[in-house]
C-alpha cells in the first residue's frame, strides 16, 4: 500500500524557518516527481513546488527565493524548507506524487497525497 506521511509543521513567528519532510512508503519514488501544495479553508489547493526524479525544481512565484525542495531517494523521503515565512504562508501543507510529467503545477497532476501538515506563521 502506497503511503505518504508528512511531518514537520507547527506554529512558527514571521521571518522564522521550518522543514517539512515527506515519508513514502509502499515503493520506492526515486523515479517520479514529487511536489507540495497548500491549502487554507475555502480555496482550492495551491501548487508550491515540485522536484523531478532528476533533481530539477520549480516554484510558484511567491516562494521563490525562500522556499527549498530536495529529496534523499536512500531515505524515499522529500522535503520543504521555508525560510522567512509569512502569515500568507499559513495553511496545510501536503506532499503527493506526480502521476506523469503534466500538469504538475496542477493538483490533477498527481494520485498519490499525504494526509496534510498545518503550518501556522503568527506572531
Amino acid at each position: 500500500q502506497v503511503q505518504l506521511v508528512e511531518s514537520g509543521g507547527g506554529l512558527v513567528q514571521p521571518g522564522e524557518s521550518l522543514r517539512l519532510s515527506c515519508a513514502a512508503s509502499g515503493r520506492t519514488f526515486s523515479h517520479d516527481a514529487m511536489g507540495w501544495f497548500r491549502q487554507v479553508p475555502g480555496q482550492e489547493r495551491e501548487f508550491v513546488a515540485v522536484i523531478m526524479s532528476g533533481g530539477s525544481t520549480f516554484y510558484t512565484e511567491s516562494v521563490k527565493g525562500r522556499f527549498i525542495i530536495s529529496r534523499d531517494n536512500a531515505k524515499n523521503t522529500v522535503y520543504l524548507q521555508m525560510n522567512s515565512q509569512k502569515p500568507k504562508d499559513t495553511a496545510v501543507y501536503y506532499c503527493a506524487r506526480a502521476a506523469g510529467s503534466y500538469r504538475l503545477a496542477t493538483a490533477q497532476g498527481y494520485d498519490y497525497w499525504g494526509q496534510g501538515t498545518q503550518v501556522t506563521v503568527s506572531s
